[in-house]
């Protein structure tokens, strides 16, 4: 399998080297040149598969020869090894908690998958590859998790000042060892924006071997397939009709990643993009106009992304046809208010506590469901609450029980390194290091 530039104007490069580059020469995110077809026994018989045997068979074909059979065998084994449950919050809506990795976020997946495949890679190459990737939340934890202590790797994570969760917070700048935060004086746009630069800065990339960790990254983005078919095999026991999915969506890699699932093989009713106020896809799937915005904060802070990267993805998916996508993807804008009263609402009355993420994607579904009253669907569940006790707990009225694997964390010092949101200053802290 090969990559190529969605910018045209680069070359096409194996998984290796897109892993490597993370972003090609020419600015455009890396797109595989063709679109493996999941076979119909598999499918058919998905339920007789281990989730390591599912994911080797999803994996295979966009990895090629890069990595040996065994190698990639034992890497999506330590990249799935914990559950993900399809719990029902009631007869119609069912969350897929996909928090109950490391950092408590759906980015352990791609994160974990992405450490180890250049943990691999690294052992090729002389030079240390230098991860840089901007967070909005989760991927830096989860990040950070993922590449600790991963030899030939260092990784530079940006993320923006007070607009991450305390918990959140915590995950990316406590790791010491390989890990370094930067916090900006910023957004994430600013914070993406400047990762972007210096991908393309040529000082920058002849002091240091650049790649990125962000969903741009094919080795972050394709992996997170993976859970939209372990979702499937648990559906089977549910309905025989294929289920609607709600996505929480920010920079887009994981609904692009669950689009791609199923534009391969499998089942799925329609698609929903659930958004805060940070809009642009809605936008564009009610107009058939797409206009990039800036990023306003809100409680759901790592959907706060005005201009998503991952769009174009979608776009080429569907070879950029309006009519097409409209007719798979519905959006929805949801306000911090309307977040809040949904949380309160069905933590009442089915006992079952979203995250401000979550309660994004339940109230888009269920508003969808109105109209389709003969469909059942489900919602990712991307964080688990811990991480925005706040506004979680002044919804259902009690505190949010904190898992014991974060616990540790409060006992362990912030240690960051205050920058403004300018490329002149991540370039000069990079070329000092």
């Amino acid at each position: 399998m090969n990559y190529y530039s969605l910018n045209r104007n680069a070359p096409s490069v194996d998984f290796r080297e897109a892993t490597i580059k993370g972003q090609a020469p020419d600015k455009g995110l890396y797109f595989p040149e063709s679109i493996p077809t999941i076979a119909a026994d598999l499918i058919k018989n998905i339920s007789n598969y281990s989730k390591e045997e599912l994911a080797l068979e999803i994996m295979l074909p966009y990895v090629g020869d890069t990595i040996t059979k065994t190698d990639l065998q034992k890497i999506v084994s330590e990249t799935i090894n914990f559950p993900f449950p399809l719990v029902s919050v009631n007869k119609a809506i069912y969350s897929l908690e996909l928090f109950h990795g490391p950092t408590l976020a759906f980015k352990d997946v791609g994160a974990r998958f992405m450490s180890r495949c250049l943990g691999y890679f690294s052992t090729q190459q002389k030079n240390k590859v230098t991860v840089l990737v901007a967070t909005s939340g989760d991927t830096g934890g989860a990040v950070a998790n993922g590449f600790l202590g991963v030899e030939g790797v260092e990784v530079v994570i940006l993320y923006p000042s007070g607009k991450v969760s305390p918990v959140q917070e915590l995950q990316l700048t406590t790791c010491g060892q390989n890990i370094k935060a930067l916090e900006v004086r910023g957004s994430f746009d600013d914070c993406q924006s400047m990762v972007k630069d210096a991908f393309m800065d040529a000082d920058l990339n002849r002091h240091l071997t650049l790649t990125s960790a962000n969903s741009i990254n094919v080795a972050r983005w394709l992996p997170q397939q993976l859970y939209y078919f372990f979702a499937y095999q648990q559906w089977l026991g549910i309905s025989d009709q294929p289920p609607v999915i709600c996505v929480p969506s920010g920079n887009f890699g994981n609904i692009c990643a669950g689009l791609l699932a199923h534009i391969s093989g499998l089942p799925v009713d329609h698609f929903i993009a659930a958004c805060n106020i940070n809009d642009a896809v809605p936008e564009y799937l009610r107009t058939g106009k797409y206009q990039s915005k800036t990023a306003v904060p809100t409680i759901s802070n790592a959907m706060d992304v005005g201009s998503p990267s991952n769009f174009v993805r979608i776009m080429e998916l569907f070879k950029e046809s309006y009519k097409s996508i409209s007719e798979k993807i519905s959006g929805y804008t949801v306000s911090d208010e309307t977040t809040k009263q949904t949380i309160a609402e069905v933590y009442q009355k089915y006992n079952y506590v979203l995250d401000p993420h979550g309660a994004v994607a339940y109230y888009a579904l269920a508003d969808y469901l109105k109209s389709h009253p003969e469909k059942r669907g489900m919602i990712l569940e991307t964080a688990h609450p811990v991480k925005f006790p706040e506004t979680v707990e002044e919804a259902i009225g009690r505190p949010v029980e904190i898992p014991e694997s974060v616990k540790p964390l409060f006992e362990l010092e912030k240690k960051s390194i205050l920058i403004d949101p300018a490329f002149s200053d991540l370039k000069d802290w990079l070329m000092s290091q």
